[in-house]
């Protein structure tokens, strides 16, 4: 196994095709799927993530595709090519592989958008003839079909008639009394593919035919009587000529699927990988995986990423990058803390993005194309258990720094650990500065404070760690970038008891540039964990804020509505009291026009029609101002929202309800008052929230009355002459026509026939009418006709 193979397998993406193996239907994607290998040529991934995005698409809008499990039919075609007959087995799962291609095509011609897979879907050639006369002359495994052939039929009647002959002839035997003391039991049996019947041993003579078998306890022998040996004879010959034309067809359907090879072979070919493509968009749901972008500039940023092997529940999502701004990451941190789940993430989700996998992170997670993703791992946390020594380790680095490139992502977990600190640490940064001097990509795990120290001095190197709660002394496991790790030893030390003398002694001992540096990144973690707290603090009151805003909107809105709804009850008490005014002004003016009849002298003529013109003239200035009063408050308090089409409004210069037809760009409105079409700006009308329409109010009023319309399925006409009659039946047809009836009863005696000679005539002339005829027997016969409307 070489080094690249061996990186693919510490990184383990072979479990995590196993897991797309599971998605696949049939054995052919399942292989296919364990073989799946990274690619690095950037086109390719882009295309190979465009179908499993594509799949996932078609999924979501209608389902999977119709891909069963399909045998492997490559083998059974090459035979018959050459000649060879095929089983009944081998051609049954060449016509399962043609359905489940007419059936996909089918599946996947019905989707009209532009996608990958439609050139997949297009490709598919199926061959329904041929699909059908397979099933239909193999009925299974070790059954062909009567109708597989004409002379196959022909000798299968043959063979029933034998039969039957065979066994009435045993019957008689069996039935008979006189071989009712021979016979061990009254059946029919068969022994050697021949009709036999059980005859005790002492009366062999007794029956003469031919002996095919003895039980084990040579009480009973088995004779076929010579009746029927003739007739035995004949199925045997009928079953050889059964054989031979069975074998026939056979290689007449294997000729037929030789003769469509290529087609069939690549049906196949083509199922298999879009069952592939399938499983990668099944998976992509099963992980809540993304599509990755692919990255122009070489960098890798991976955004709430999910290793895909750890429970999606309880695992913590990272935030890693390498390449944009710096070719190197140093994680360190506290052992059992994530750094080499972290670096497995990242290795991880490359080389499935290049698989064409969709990678468990956020949107917008960038990958790059690879040719080689270099591993030295051998964490204390894998599935062996294994621990690798020094020596193993350096062996690994040798090859990794052997292959490097500009194309290399590298990655190391404990780099220089297994040896001296001191010299473990120096060796580290010449092995980190000797594969960026190859263009490689590097990121790498450390307990080394001079690797803190150098990935925080050189240009193109970044610090990382994994976050330590030293509160409850676990792992938070989240990757904090830009930081590095503390070791936390002493914090660690005092919460488990340890003498804070000895904690003390222990500080002392440290030299003073490691000192100060760990000071140094416990002020940045404080500082840091300081500031994700008031950036909390304050994203949760942006969001109350929000909150509180919407709600203020919302109170605003109602108090609008609210005080719209008040103005418009005031404007109606006002109308009701002018009107109660009017009415009482009008019994004024009655009793006035009769004193002005009574009154004889032209004086008391003029004094009356004075006082009518004071009154009139009182009352008009009370009603304008009252609509100066009402104009006034209208154009204070606007609408409480735009009017629309559709909408009920008052004009409020002359109090008149009409309908919005139409409001053109500039918010000027087109109205229907009645008859007349009117012009007007928004703020000369008042909306009328609530309001219908007298177009609206018109249509419901007639469709209720449609609705509550009833008509009788039957009129009585008798009684009547024949003009009221027709005049009657008439207005009763054009009610049930439009009740929408299907037929009906008109009911005018039998008499001398006049009336219904007079019904008939009309029921002629009238269009709507499909047809009639009089009424049969329990319709009341001639005294009836019946009628059915045309549709």
């Amino acid at each position: 196994m070489d080094l690249y193979e061996k990186s693919l397998n510490i990184l383990e993406l072979p479990a995590v095709l196993e897991m797309l193996a599971g998605e696949a239907a049939s054995a052919a994607a399942k292989e296919a799927a364990l073989e799946l290998r990274p690619s690095d040529n950037i086109y390719e991934i882009q295309y190979l993530q465009r179908e499993t995005t594509d799949a996932k698409r078609l999924i979501a809008l209608k389902g999977a595709p119709p891909l069963a499990a399909i045998s492997d039919i490559r083998g059974s075609l090459a035979r018959a090519v050459r000649g060879g007959m095929l089983s009944a087995r081998e051609l049954l799962e060449i016509a399962a592989v043609l359905r489940v291609a007419r059936q996909t095509k089918a599946w996947g011609e019905a989707e009209d958008a532009d996608n990958s897979l439609g050139g997949l879907f297009a490709s598919l050639r199926a061959n329904k003839f041929l699909e059908e006369k397979i099933t239909m002359s193999i009925l299974g495994e070790d059954e062909i079909a009567d109708s597989a052939s004409p002379e196959l039929a022909s000798i299968r009647r043959h063979m029933r008639a034998a039969n039957a002959r065979i066994r009435e002839t045993l019957q008689r035997i069996i039935a008979s009394p006189s071989y009712s003391k021979i016979l061990q039991d009254p059946i029919i049996t068969m022994r050697s593919d021949r009709y036999v019947i059980p005859v005790k041993a002492e009366h062999k003579g007794a029956l003469s035919g031919l002996v095919h078998d003895i039980s084990s306890s040579g009480q009973t022998l088995f004779i076929e009587p010579m009746q029927v040996v003739e007739a035995n004879n004949e199925i045997r010959e009928l079953q050889a000529k059964e054989k031979k034309e069975i074998e026939r067809i056979l290689t007449e359907l294997s000729g037929d699927a030789a003769s469509f090879e290529d087609d069939i072979a690549g049906d196949f070919s083509l199922l298999t990988k879009l069952d592939l493509i399938f499983a990668k968009a099944k998976l992509s749901y099963a992980m809540k995986a993304e599509e990755p972008q692919l990255s122009a500039d070489g960098a890798v940023s991976l955004k709430n990423a999910r290793h895909p092997l750890l429970d999606r529940q309880s695992a913590v999502p990272i935030n890693i990058a390498v390449g944009d701004g710096f070719d190197t990451l140093v994680i360190t941190g506290p052992n059992t803390g994530g750094k080499t789940v972290s670096l497995k993430t990242l290795g991880l989700l490359s080389v499935m993005a290049q698989c064409g996998l969709h990678v468990p992170a956020d949107w917008g997670s960038r990958v790059r194309a690879f040719k080689k993703v270099l591993a030295d791992i051998g964490d204390e946390q894998s599935i062996k258990q294994s621990l690798s020594t020094f020596s193993s380790h350096m062996r690994n680095i040798v090859g990794m720094l052997a292959e490097a490139g500009e194309d290399t992502l590298m990655l190391f977990d404990e780099l220089g650990a297994g040896t001296d600190p001191s010299e473990g640490a120096a060796l580290a940064i010449a092995i980190i500065q000797r594969g960026r001097s190859l263009g490689a990509k590097i990121a790498a795990t450390t307990h080394y404070a001079e690797l803190k120290v150098f990935a925080t001095a050189e240009p193109g190197v970044m610090n990382a760690s994994c976050e330590f709660d030293v509160e409850t002394l676990k792992p938070t496991y989240r990757l904090l970038m830009g930081i590095p790790g503390k070791s936390n030893a002493f914090e660690i030390s005092r919460r488990l008891g340890l003498d804070e003398s000895i904690i003390e002694d222990a500080k002392k001992r440290m030299d003073v540039q490691s000192a100060e540096f760990e000071n140094v990144v416990a002020l940045l973690q404080k500082e840091r964990q300081l500031l994700e707290r008031e950036q909390a603090e304050a994203a949760r009151l942006r969001l109350l804020a929000q909150e509180e805003l919407k709600k203020a909107e919302e109170y605003r809105k109602r108090a609008e509505a609210e005080k719209e709804k008040a103005g418009i009850g005031a404007k109606r008490e006002a109308e009701r009291l002018l009107k109660e005014a009017r009415r009482t002004a009008e019994e004024v003016f009655e009793e006035l026009n009769r004193m002005r009849k009574s009154a004889a002298e032209a004086e008391n003529i003029q004094q009356v029609n004075r006082a009518r013109a004071e009154l009139a003239r009182k009352l008009n200035e009370a009603q304008e101002a009252f609509g100066a009063q009402e104009e006034d408050g209208e154009e204070a308090r606007p609408n409480a929202r735009p009017v629309k089409p559709g909408d009920t409004v008052e004009i409020k210069k002359i109090g008149t309800k009409a309908e919005v037809i139409a409001v053109s760009q500039d918010r000027l409105l087109t109205l229907q008052a009645g008859i007349m079409r009117i012009t007007a700006r928004e703020d000369e009308v008042r909306l009328l929230e609530g309001e219908k329409s007298e177009s609206r109010k018109f249509i419901e009023k007639t469709e209720a009355k449609l609705r509550n319309l009833t008509v009788k399925p039957e009129i009585d006409l008798r009684g009547m002459t024949g003009e009221e009659a027709v005049s009657v039946m008439e207005r009763y047809l054009d009610e049930a026509k439009r009740a929408n009836l299907n037929s009906v009863r008109i009911i005018h005696g039998k008499g001398t026939g006049a009336l219904r000679l007079a019904v008939q005539n009309s029921l002629k002339k009238n269009p709507a009418v499909k047809s009639f005829r009089l009424g049969r027997y329990g319709e009341g016969e001639t005294g009836v006709t019946i009628v059915e409307f045309s549709q």
